[in-house]
């Protein structure tokens, strides 16, 4: 973009202009290294003085209690930190980076999915021994789903077993990424000492005498590594060819290629999203940290650099927001948070306008109109109050009450909503209850606040039991909800045994008819329906359809009858599952002029799908998980028996080093207590992790289980 179109975007108010703006986001497997590789980001830009570890519980960005003693990441964290080139596009020019630490464990991949909803790049962290792991691929997804431009860090290149090479083919050949390295390291496991920068052709030597990783010498390409530099930079604008046409034109009449050509190229390329850069580093060691903050810098795109986002009015017609500080604010609130002392705090992308403090924003989806008394930038738990936030921004605002995430902000009379972030459906729950009549009020409050600031936890109540029940993603993300009862609203609670998410389905296509005839001797009930079920495919949700002709049930009818098939959808007959993947069509009846009502047809609905249940041998669902197990290969047996015997069906095996990599698909219901098993099985040293992937029939010997355990 010219410098008269930018000028004309940013306020004369702004300290890092839009051009100069990254919001980045850095998401991969657990323990890949993602919360050590922002530490250091935060060293090197001098947020901080002192490197964390996560080790030691000592990491900024995981600042809650519980992920200091577990040394993982629960919430992302957002933070921000300035950053100059020395050289590249934007040499000695002043950047301001946004950065959003996620988790990488799959209960808390809400946090992932909201964060990237927002953001413009990431960075996707891999190890050099596992390569592509479970959890990065599912990052892999959501930042595809959500178009966000990406580069990629090999991390862990100290440890034993590391194999950069290898952990770019695995990114080709499991992610479908056209991976390229933009720089190759110098060694490799205790002797990794360097990076070679293909794009300047230069190496990065580290000084083994500084722990710091900030002494760095440059020096021309060592000779053992000059044939394989220049082979893998051929390789490198090869690659680029293809998405810059004055590149591959010099390219192929021999001329010399100027560093900044073939970098513009790479910054093309990646905006595209159809090429990611690699570099290899090891975070813990210190080293090529600086060079991923160059590729940011260089690469991954601003907010300008991206399509405007799309929204929509009240009437459905889509709306363009491009980043202009002069046009009305809107944006998006992607993440709330309880504070300690200022309340709630509610995350916020402005995608248009200029926020000032103490402005009144309108809630799209309420229509209400909510005040802003402060605006702070958030640097993980600590606080920076400032006046105003610009277009690109990430901000925090403390005012806003009755917002929830995906809510759209923006100027009173804009009529926009944005697209919201979308979240999978919890697949465990359990019942909670307070210890002590005193604790009754607090765990209410402490559930409302706790699910308002994650959509993936939920709270229900049993109407039968009167019970309140908790839903979420995993046993260890219903244990973090209550540990955080008890350490932050001092809630002391009792919890049950975790309860599977159960489904219930239409065993094949049927017809059924439901009547509610009552005569009472007065004015009388009479309402009939008829309707047909046809299945649909497994994750594909309920459809119900209105085909009525010919007036055979009234049109204020309908809408009743409608929804009395909707409820009871909700409790299937074999067990009271909610019943999925099916299309119900309401396509015909019969009414009395006198006696017909909207209760009676909403009845009639109810017993005209309950019947069409019993008529089709109905089935039970059960959530299956994709499970991925790394062990040595000497504990390989002990753990597939061990699979089998949960019902687990093996995929794949995959043999390297000394290690095993066992994927399978195993029922939710038999992977409780899973962690403590393997460890078991191998001596402390396999690790685990598992996703839900579908639902399958549960086996007639464990239905009749499930149905022993519902009725007693």
């Amino acid at each position: 973009m010219s410098a008269v179109a930018t000028a004309s975007v940013n306020s004369p108010k702004r300290q890092f202009p839009l051009e100069h703006t990254r919001n980045i986001g850095i998401a991969a497997h657990i323990d890949a290294g993602k919360t050590t590789t922002t530490e250091r980001i935060l060293f090197y830009a001098g947020v901080v003085h002192k490197m964390g570890e996560v080790h030691e519980g000592s990491a900024v960005t995981d600042w809650m209690e519980q992920e200091r003693e577990r040394g993982i990441t629960i919430t992302s964290a957002a933070i921000s930190c300035n950053w100059t080139n020395e050289h590249g596009l934007f040499a000695n020019q002043a950047h301001r980076i946004n950065i959003i630490d996620t988790p990488g464990h799959v209960d808390f991949t809400a946090e992932v999915e909201r964060s990237l909803r927002v953001l413009d790049g990431a960075i996707g962290v891999f190890c050099a021994v596992a390569g592509v792991q479970p959890q990065s691929e599912t990052v892999w997804r959501q930042m595809t789903k959500y178009h966000v431009p990406r580069i990629a860090f090999v991390n862990k290149m100290d440890r034993t077993g590391a194999d950069f090479y290898a952990a770019v083919q695995s990114m080709r050949d499991r992610l479908g990424a056209n991976a390229h390295p933009i720089f190759l390291p110098i060694g490799g496991e205790e002797d990794f000492s360097g990076l070679i920068d293909l794009v300047a052709m230069e190496a990065l030597i580290y000084d083994s005498s500084d722990a710091t990783g900030m002494t760095v010498e440059k020096t021309p390409v060592p000779a053992d590594y000059l044939e394989q530099a220049v082979a893998y930079r051929d390789q490198l604008i090869e690659a680029l060819a293809d998405f810059d046409d004055d590149l591959a034109e010099t390219f192929i009449e021999g001329k010399d290629l100027s560093s900044d050509m073939i970098r513009s190229a790479i910054r093309k390329a990646t905006v595209s999203m159809n090429f990611c850069g690699v570099i290899p580093g090891s975070a813990f060691k210190n080293k090529g940290v600086q060079a991923v903050l160059e590729s940011v810098v260089n690469y991954l795109p601003c907010p300008l650099d991206l399509p405007p986002m799309s929204g929509e009015n009240s009437q459905g017609e889509s709306i363009s927001v491009a980043p202009d500080d002069s046009a009305r604010v809107a944006g998006l609130a992607f993440k709330l948070m309880n504070d300690s002392f200022v309340g709630k705090l509610v995350f916020y992308r402005i995608y248009s306008g200029e926020l000032r403090k103490g402005s009144v924003l309108l809630n799209t989806r309420t229509g209400k109109t909510e005040r802003i008394s402060r605006l702070l930038v958030m640097k993980a738990d600590m606080r920076e109050d400032i006046d105003v936030a610009h277009s690109g921004d990430i901000c925090a605002l403390v005012g806003a009450r009755n917002v929830v995430t995906g809510d759209t902000l923006c100027t009173k009379g804009y009529d926009i909503r944005l697209e919201p972030p979308t979240f999978p459906e919890p697949v465990i729950s359990m019942s909670i209850e307070p210890k002590t009549s005193a604790d009754q009020d607090k765990m209410a409050t402490g559930l409302l606040r706790l699910s308002e600031e994650d959509p993936t936890f939920i709270v229900t109540t049993d109407e039968e039991t009167g019970q309140t029940l908790i839903a979420g993603m995993g046993e260890l993300h219903l244990e973090i909800i209550r540990d955080r009862l008890f350490r932050e609203f001092k809630v002391g609670a009792q919890a049950g045994r975790p309860q599977i998410a159960y489904r219930e389905a239409f065993g094949g296509a049927c017809q059924a008819e439901g009547k509610f005839i009552r005569q009472t001797g007065g004015s009388g009930q009479y309402g009939d329906v008829r309707i047909t079920i046809d299945l649909l495919e497994r994750g594909q949700g309920v459809e119900i359809i209105d085909k009525t002709v010919n007036g055979s049930i009234p049109k204020e009818f309908i809408q009743p009858a409608l929804d009395g098939i909707r409820e009871a959808a909700r409790n299937g007959t074999i067990c009271g599952y909610p019943v999925v993947d099916f299309k119900a069509t309401l396509c015909g009846g019969s009414f009395h002029e006198v006696d017909s009502s909207d209760m009676a047809f909403k009845m009639a609905g109810t017993f005209a799908f309950r019947e069409a249940m019993e008529k089709s041998s109905p089935i039970v669902l059960e959530p299956m998980m994709s499970v991925e197990v790394e062990t040595p290969e000497q504990y390989q047996g002990d753990i597939m028996g061990d699979l089998n015997r949960r019902r687990g069906q093996i995929r794949n095996v995959a043999n390297k080093e000394a290690f095993a990599q066992v994927s399978a698909l195993v029922p939710l219901a038999e992977m409780f207590g899973y962690s403590t098993i393997v460890r078991s099985l191998s001596k402390g040293r396999a690790s685990y992790s598992m996703e839900p992937e579908c639902f399958e029939e549960v086996p007639p010997n464990i239905l009749k289980a499930i149905k022993e355990k519902t009725y007693g």
